[in-house]
């Protein structure tokens, strides 16, 4: 499964301590890592609220897949239009879900 994560520049730092492999662990008040199923999306969300809130104004539009069977554990939410559609990866399960990426994660659109 092809998935996209809107980014920071802090979580893109972390991301690159990694060399591309894997996501940052979720801070406490974040109990869910929610990738999302399309590139629109993810665009939206890194142009307009990334760079709106972070403090650098600068948002990242990650692209990386996923091993499909193992995606299927995951409850797809639809948050908003139709296209606004969220894997809802619990924080606890991020390790493993990380040990499932294939390939490299990929910074494919930057905002500021």
């Amino acid at each position: 499964m092809i998935l996209y994560r809107p980014v920071g520049t802090k979580e893109l730092e972390l991301i690159k301590q990694s060399n591309y492999r894997e996501f940052p662990p979720r801070l406490p008040e974040q109990p869910i890592f929610y990738p999302v199923l399309n590139e629109r999306y993810a665009t939206e969300i890194a142009s307009v609220w990334n760079v709106k809130y972070n403090d650098d104004h600068r948002g990242y539009v990650t692209k990386f897949e996923v091993d499909d069977e193992y995606c299927g554990q995951f409850a797809v939410h639809q948050v908003g239009d139709a296209y606004h559609k969220e894997l809802w990866v619990p924080a606890e399960q991020l390790k493993e879900f990380n040990a499932h990426i294939l390939g490299e994660i990929q910074v494919i659109s930057e905002f500021s």
